[in-house]
């Protein structure tokens, strides 16, 4: 009996000495370094160099270094997304029509991936149908948290106002698409048995797919791009889309957004799982940094600084409960010297209307005059002015 104690001893003993042997290799190599800090997400004009140290942005060039950095931290949180293997033919079923007056609503199903239909409202200028060879550029409208109509909030339905800005922007000539979001109101994919590691990256997935859709419509005019515009989740979704979708050149974020640390205060209960951005339906590995949101790999202002040099507006009213307007403002100084990066500040644009969380005339208004000023080409006429 003693005899093969001595002998497990031992083999434990070689064992022992074995791991610490690969893991002196490792170290020696490399391999086995702790993960590099984040980088500091107020400061984006440092990026990481080669050899793992820091260097100060000084081009383009270099500032690509540090945008890939981001996107790969969004990524460990959001998922990556699919290749080809998620795409199929689109398969459009008309659900609904109905004649708007200027333009007619559709209401479509599209396979925005095997196994899943996803519903979204087409609005089409009916010149566009009326004159064959007519085209109008193409903006994509994310609707609010609404579990009840969903993104028939966005089309003048359902009970709240300051939300129909696809109708509105169709008045004006546009042709809109409004996606509903997954898992609210009617729209409820298996999201996980899917593949999605999150409902934000579903979304994201679903709004590139409703794009690709709008580029083989032959009263789409892509040459300028695609717009993004939404409110609160429709505001973060928009950005989320945009910045791994460069076919979005002007965004348009209402009450969507602030630094991830100043989230209601940083108050730890709004970061349990299901709660706030930890649910199934956002980013659910969120909750794994509660107690420690300043280790999150990403936040808006590295996100933010990510779209420029697009033409970027953020609406952050002054007395959002949901997002704080102070918060907002560091997001766009930390942001701002990336659109300085090339030359390109008057692009990125914050406003704050004295009021609590929603989207005022006033505010869709200078909303269209950003799109506007990016999608339309010069010298073409003025759009109707709101009603």
């Amino acid at each position: 009996m003693l005899r093969r104690e001595l002998i497990a001893s031992r083999n434990l003993t070689v064992l022992m000495m074995s791991v610490g042997l690969v893991i002196a290799a490792l170290v020696a190599t490399g391999d086995a370094t702790e993960p590099q800090p984040r980088l500091p997400r107020d400061n984006l004009l440092v990026y990481r160099t080669a050899d793992g140290q820091t260097g100060q942005v000084s081009n383009i060039d270099d500032w690509q270094k540090r945008r890939t950095e981001i996107i790969t931290g969004f990524e460990s949180i959001a998922g990556k997304l699919p290749g080809d293997e998620k795409r199929c033919d689109f398969d459009v079923r008309i659900e609904d029509e109905s004649d708007q007056g200027s333009y007619v609503r559709r209401l479509i199903t599209y396979a925005s991936e095997p196994g899943c239909r996803t519903p979204a409202y087409l609005l089409i200028p009916k010149k566009l149908l009326e004159q064959p060879g007519t085209r109008a550029p193409a903006v994509l409208c994310l609707h609010g948290t609404d579990n009840t109509v969903g993104h028939g909030t966005v089309v003048g339905l359902g009970s709240r106002p300051n939300r129909n800005y696809a109708s509105e922007l169709a008045e004006r000539g546009y042709v809109t698409f409004a996606p509903n979001y997954p898992i609210l109101a009617k729209y409820q994919p298996a999201v996980r048995a899917l593949g999605w590691e999150s409902g934000t990256l579903k979304a994201v997935w679903d709004n590139i797919r409703g794009l690709d859709l709008l580029s083989t419509l032959p009263f789409v005019d892509t040459e300028r791009g695609f717009g993004a515009i939404g409110h609160s989740l429709g505001g973060h979704n928009s950005v989320y889309t945009a910045v791994l979708e460069p076919r979005i050149r002007v965004v348009v974020s209402s009450c969507g957004l602030d630094s991830y640390t100043d989230y209601y205060g940083g108050d730890e209960q709004h970061w349990l799982p299901e709660r706030g951005w930890a649910q199934t339906r956002y980013l659910p590995k969120l909750a794994g940094y509660r107690g420690r949101l300043y280790d999150i790999p990403y936040d808006f202002q590295e996100l933010i600084g990510a779209l420029a040099p697009r033409r970027v507006l953020i609406i952050a009213p002054l007395h959002d409960s949901n997002f704080r307007a102070a918060s907002v403002d560091r997001v766009a100084a930390a942001a701002r010297p990336v659109f300085e990066l090339y030359q390109a500040s008057d692009r990125l644009e914050v406003l704050h209307p004295d009021c609590t969380h929603d989207f005022p005339p006033e505010m869709r208004a200078a909303a269209y005059a950003a799109i506007d000023s990016t999608l339309r080409p010069a010298g073409t006429a003025a759009p109707p002015q709101m009603k």
